[in-house]
């Protein structure tokens, strides 16, 4: 890895650290506090003509929108080298969009940025004329291209020009997982030289067991019951909720229930309108509004993790359930695989039967349950915060 002669500095499309509680806001956290928390022990022990090389503090510049809307920062750790940058001129504070995706380049000129990362998919739309500034992307998934029927056609059209654009003008790509890779190479005709995969982790409370007290006061909070299959994630239809909907009456277990935690949408109805029908009220319940302080705690009391999405970018609830020593099970068809490991169990997200086949081993066989776990935390530990941030500085150093 090419170490910088001067510090390095790198500026963040940050408005959805700072803004959004899930998804492309995790992610964006994720990346800020790995970086911050190791990058410069990292870079200082890259031997260069085999000696050790010492380099000046790394900068990392976060650009935002709007100062009133920061919640989300508060969720990181105090941590070293963050700046804050906002629209500093005239109109831009007034055009806060505008300022995201055109005015922010004179601002990553003038801050000294060596490197630009467009944390979710776009980058400005003058980036490619920043002098000294390469730019890098992560792209997620392209979700809106694999099912374009669950966008609106604005929507579709929209996220297609601006993440083929940024695809286009980046000096390079990350993906999150070999399937959006894939992907990318498909619908936008990009070598696949240019594009890096590095995983996302996820946030280290989910090792850390919960005691006692506060496995309890979740159980009250939620009235949760004894034993229960969990589900994390948007009730939406392309999660696929309604897999696991129609899987609970086939268990052999009828006293296991279903805990499903997650933004609410139009496919809550449609669930409902089945639990309701099946008679399975007392045996399903959807959640809501859950904060992130007691997510770990709902996954390590669980007696498994299921999530029957039929496509993600990733997937990293099922790298949460493992992580947090919950057997996981998910669905074929995307990239469920990376995130949950081998050792989790994968079934087809059209298939009830063996879904519940699958549950009902979990449940039944210890000798099962005992080595997922095990084999689940293993591979959680292939996903560390320090091998993030090296990833990460790779891709830079390329560039």
């Amino acid at each position: 890895m090419a170490l910088p002669a001067s510090p390095l500095t790198i500026g963040f499309d940050a408005k959805r650290a700072a803004q959004n509680s899930t998804g492309l806001g995790n992610y964006s956290r994720l990346v800020i506090e790995a970086l911050s928390c190791h990058a410069d022990d990292i870079l200082c022990k890259e031997t260069i003509d085999g000696g050790k090389a010492d380099t000046a503090p790394t900068r990392l510049c976060l650009y935002m929108p709007d100062p009133r809307r920061t919640d989300m920062l508060g969720r990181l750790p105090s941590l070293q080298g963050v700046e804050l940058k906002f629209p500093r001129r005239r109109p831009w504070r007034w055009l806060r969009a505008l300022w995201r995706v055109w005015g922010v380049t004179a601002d990553v000129v003038a801050d000294g940025v060596g490197i630009y990362h467009g944390l979710s998919g776009e980058l400005p739309f003058n980036i490619e004329r920043a002098r000294g500034v390469k730019s890098v992307v992560t792209v997620h998934d392209l979700i809106f291209l694999r099912y374009p029927q669950l966008y609106k056609p604005i929507d579709r059209w929209i996220y297609t020009y601006k993440f083929r654009r940024a695809c286009n003008v980046a000096d390079r790509i990350i993906a999150i997982s070999e399937c959006t890779k894939r992907d990318i190479m498909s619908h936008f005709g990009i070598p696949a030289e240019k594009i890096d995969v590095v995983y996302q982790g996820c946030d280290p409370a989910y090792a850390i067991p919960s005691g006692t007290e506060k496995r309890a006061e979740v159980r009250d909070r939620y009235a949760l019951p004894s034993r229960y299959v969990l589900y994390v994630g948007s009730i939406e239809a392309r999660k696929n909720l309604i897999l696991l909907a129609k899987a609970l009456p086939l268990l052999r277990d009828k006293d296991v229930k279903v805990i499903a935690v997650g933004r609410r949408t139009a496919e809550a109805e449609r669930i409902d309108a089945f639990v309701d029908a099946n008679g399975l009220r007392d045996r399903f319940r959807m959640i809501h509004g859950v904060p992130f302080a007691d997510l770990p705690t709902l996954y390590q009391m669980a007696e498994v993790f299921v999530y029957p999405s039929r496509f993600e970018g990733f997937g990293i609830p099922m790298l949460e359930a493992v992580t947090s020593g919950t057997p996981a099970i998910g669905c074929t068809g995307s990239c469920l695989e990376e995130a949950g490991g081998p050792s989790s169990l994968y079934v087809h997200p059209d298939d009830a039967g063996a879904l519940a086949a699958a549950i009902d081993s979990v449940l039944s066989d210890e000798t099962l349950r005992h080595k997922m776990i095990a084999a689940g935390h293993a591979w959680a530990a292939r996903f560390s915060t320090r091998q993030m941030a090296a990833d990460l500085l790779k891709v830079y150093s390329r560039v």
